[in-house]
């Protein structure tokens, strides 16, 4: 895995801990792309890093998406 070149921004308040908490799990981005994907989830790469580092809005879909792959509460999110 790459590190996070730039600053995290503002615009959302998970998109650190679903970045902490699917590393410590150990799975990749692309990985984790493809987990939503399946789950009926449509969302690109760009996209989905960008919501990672802050740098855009999280959709309630997507929030409902990341929780269930990773196996949380939306609540833990946050």
């Amino acid at each position: 895995m790459k590190p996070r070149t730039k600053h995290y921004g503002d615009c959302n308040l998970i998109g650190k801990n679903v970045e902490r908490i699917r590393k410590e799990r150990g799975i990749s981005q692309k990985d984790f792309i493809s987990r939503l994907q399946t789950e009926g989830l449509d969302i690109n790469p760009t996209s989905y890093s960008k919501l990672e580092g802050q740098l855009r809005i999280v959709t309630d879909k997507e929030l409902f998406y990341i929780a269930k792959a990773l196996n949380l509460k939306t609540e833990d999110l946050f």
